[in-house]
C-alpha cells in the first residue's frame, strides 16, 4: 500500500507541531510502522530534534522540493528504529521565493513523494512551517490527511478559523481527497480552569475530529529536542512519552476503522 502522508500543521506558532511529528513519527516506528518525517519548516527544529547536523553535502527538503533530489537520496536514517527523515535547513526559506515562478509550483512535494518514492513507508509525516504559505500549500496538496495540533491556552483558536478555510480551498482546487486525520489538544495543563475549558471549546467545534488523547505541559517533552532525540528515547516514562505512546495507538486504530470502512 501507499504510504499515507500526513501533514502536520498550525499556521500559529508554539502549539506543538514539531514535538507532534516527531513524537507520533517516533511512536509509529516504536510500533514497527516505517515511518518518514520530512522536514519542511526553515526552522528545522524537527531535524535539530533527531540530532540532525548539516555538513553541506547531503541533499534536504530543499532539494527534494524543487526537483535536485529523490526521496531516495534526500532521507536518512535517524538513531530511532523504522524512523527516517529529509532534514531541512535554514536555506529552505527561499524555498519560498524559488518556487514563486516554478509551473505546478503547489505540486512540487506531491511529485517528489509520488508513486514508488516512498513505496517502502507506512507513514511519511510532514512537519509544516508556521504559516500558510507555499511550503505548507505544497504539503497540503501531498497529504492525504491532516493533523492539526492546538495549544491549550487563550488563544488556541486564533489562526485554525483560517486553515480550515485554507484546507477547503486546497480540497477545491488542488486535493480533493484531503482529510482531516485528527485535532490534538497540546500543552494540556489539568491544574487551570482555562485549559479544561480551551478542551471543551475545541470539542464542541470539532467533535469527534478530536483526539481522546491530551498531550500534557511537561518538562521532558521540553528538554528532549535538545539533546537529539525523540521523548521515548530520552524518557520513555515521562508523561509526555506515554501521552504520545496513547496518542499512537489511537491514531492507528481510527485508520484501521477507516480502511475497513
Amino acid at each position: 500500500m501507499k504510504a499515507r502522508v500526513v501533514a502536520v500543521a498550525n499556521q500559529k506558532g508554539g502549539v506543538g507541531k514539531t514535538t507532534t511529528a516527531i513524537s507520533l513519527g517516533a511512536t509509529l516506528a516504536a510500533y514497527e510502522r516505517q515511518t518518514l518525517l520530512v522536514d519542511l519548516d526553515p526552522q528545522s527544529n524537527c531535524s535539530s530534534g533527531l540530532g540532525f547536523r548539516d555538513n553541506g553535502e547531503q541533499p534536504t527538503s530543499y532539494d527534494l522540493v524543487l526537483g535536485g533530489a529523490t526521496v531516495e537520496t534526500a532521507a536518512r536514517p535517524s538513531e530511532f528504529p523504522h524512523l527516517a527523515l529529509v532534514p531541512a535547513t535554514p536555506h529552505l526559506a527561499g524555498a519560498e521565493i524559488d518556487l514563486v515562478g516554478m509551473v505546478g509550483r503547489e505540486f512540487r512535494l506531491r511529485d517528489a513523494l509520488a508513486g514508488d518514492a516512498t513505496g517502502q513507508y507506512d507513514f511519511v509525516f510532514v512537519d509544516c512551517p508556521p504559516s500558510l504559505g507555499l511550503l505548507t500549500i505544497n504539503a497540503l496538496a501531498a497529504a492525504d490527511g491532516l493533523l492539526v495540533p492546538i495549544q491549550c491556552e487563550y488563544f488556541a483558536m486564533e489562526g485554525v478559523s483560517m486553515l480550515m478555510s485554507t484546507v477547503d480551498e486546497v480540497r477545491r482546487f488542488l486535493n480533493p481527497g484531503l482529510t482531516i486525520d485528527g485535532i490534538l489538544l497540546t500543552m494540556y495543563d489539568e491544574r487551570t480552569n482555562l485549559a479544561q475549558q480551551v478542551a471543551d471549546e475545541v470539542r464542541s467545534v470539532f467533535g469527534d475530529l478530536v483526539f481522546e488523547t491530551q498531550v500534557p505541559r511537561n518538562v521532558r517533552l521540553a528538554e528532549a529536542p535538545s539533546f537529539g532525540r525523540p521523548i521515548h528515547a530520552y524518557d520513555l516514562r515521562s508523561r509526555g512519552s506515554q501521552a504520545y505512546l496513547e496518542l499512537g495507538r489511537e491514531y492507528l486504530l481510527r485508520r484501521e476503522s477507516a480502511y475497513v470502512r
